[in-house]
């Protein structure tokens, strides 16, 4: 179980998504994405932060922000350590002087944190591998495999993954992870 550090890619949204947005992270030296579905007052907090954006009040993020500053402290990283039944834990690792303290937070206050403190974010590699989505340069998109194989045996294959994909970001969208992982993995098959 190693950490990999990421970056953040970018924030998405859908008009049928009830106000929950997608925090894309991608692998800082590599090919993996993954994607967090999140709050819209976190996403508004980490795009503000993104955007240099202050607001004439400090937000909860900069409050906390100002108050670990007030006692010295430094958010060392951020580490998206889980992920349960759909649900993705992480901690604030926190040094003050010479001590390091951890604490439990949810992934996008964690990492809302973290852009503020200008901190690395890491995700387990496990993690990674279990809910992340490659963006290998010589795996076709959905499209170019559509117009390389016109009418050719794997078009069947290919309206299978397709319907696939569209059922994956309708469960992504209701916020059924647990029905999203396994629709993960059965894409994975027929791409691999």
């Amino acid at each position: 179980m190693s950490k990999v550090l990421m970056d953040i890619l970018g924030l998405s949204t859908s008009p049928s998504s009830g106000g929950a947005y997608a925090l894309i992270l991608t692998e800082a030296d590599g090919n993996q994405r993954l994607p967090i579905i999140i709050g819209s007052f976190e996403a508004q907090a980490i795009a503000l932060e993104l955007e240099n954006i202050k607001p004439p009040r400090p937000m909860t993020h900069d409050l906390l922000k100002n108050l670990v500053q007030s006692f010295d402290g430094n958010i060392k990283h951020v580490y998206v350590n889980d992920l349960s039944e759909g649900t993705f834990f992480a901690q604030i690792v926190l040094e003050r002087n010479d001590t390091v303290v951890e604490i439990d937070a949810r992934p996008s206050d964690a990492i809302a944190l973290a852009v503020r403190f200008k901190s690395p974010i890491y995700v387990n590699s496990e993690i990674l591998e279990e809910a992340g989505i490659s963006t290998e340069p010589e795996h076709q998109t959905l499209e170019q495999a559509l117009k390389s194989e016109k009418s050719s045996p794997g078009q069947k294959e290919l309206s299978q993954l397709e319907k696939l994909e569209e059922e994956l970001q309708t469960a992504i969208e209701t916020e059924n992870y647990e029905k999203a992982a396994k629709l993960r993995d059965r894409i994975s098959k027929l791409k691999g």
